[in-house]
């Protein structure tokens, strides 16, 4: 004798039960981490990242001494040869997926495939030494994706730099957003990258195609 129907919603697990991973509800948003060769962009995504971040980090050699300009950074051993890669989760379900560049023109080639499918870059940026900024950000708008700059506050960092000063020496739109931030602070960090979502939230979405 057939039963009446239910109206009972299968368990978790049950036959005939829907499963929704934890994301379904989320915002993922993939985020390119951009800058010049010792910025700091591992650092940063380190910070923040709220798993065990990956890296492809290879130590410099003699043979890519001609190609990777040391000048401000005598003290770093290790380059970034494909991705620095980070997760960190932000008020409102919004899920960023951080992707650190390589900041050589010689990984140049690799800009493409990260790039796809991301909706924005945060640039950071050495004030010691702004003309190492100028390739990266020309590759980002060349792209097309919308970015905010972040001045990484290195300790030797120059003092008497304004806002404004800043944004004229590397010609940066009106609307652009330009922070400070130390990327090795967690907190620091995640103020630079909510300034690229409001950023990103804020665009005018005619603008945004």
């Amino acid at each position: 004798m057939a039963s009446a129907p239910s109206n009972t919603t299968p368990s978790a697990g049950a036959p005939g039960a829907v499963h929704r991973p934890d994301t379904a509800a989320r915002a993922l948003v993939k985020i390119l981490v951009a800058g010049p060769f010792g910025v700091g962009k591992t650092t940063l995504i380190d910070s923040v990242s709220e798993i065990r971040p990956l890296h492809t980090e290879e130590h410099l050699s003699e043979a890519s001494a001609e190609v990777d300009d040391l000048a401000g950074v005598r003290e770093k051993s290790t380059t970034t040869v494909a991705i620095d890669f980070g997760r960190i989760s932000l008020p409102g379900d919004v899920v960023l997926y951080l992707f650190g560049t390589p900041g050589q023109e010689r990984f140049r080639a690799l800009w493409d495939d990260i790039a796809y499918g991301a909706l924005g870059a945060l640039v950071l940026v050495d004030s010691r030494r702004l003309d190492a900024s100028f390739d990266v950000l020309g590759l980002v708008e060349e792209s097309g994706l919308p970015y905010a700059v972040a001045f990484n506050d290195f300790p030797d960092a120059p003092r008497h730099h304004g806002t404004e000063r800043l944004r004229q020496a590397l010609d940066l739109e009106p609307g652009t957003p330009l922070v400070t931030c130390d990327a090795r602070d967690r907190d620091s960090s995640i103020d630079a990258l909510l300034a690229l979502v409001d950023h990103l939230i804020g665009r005018d979405p005619v603008e945004a195609r």
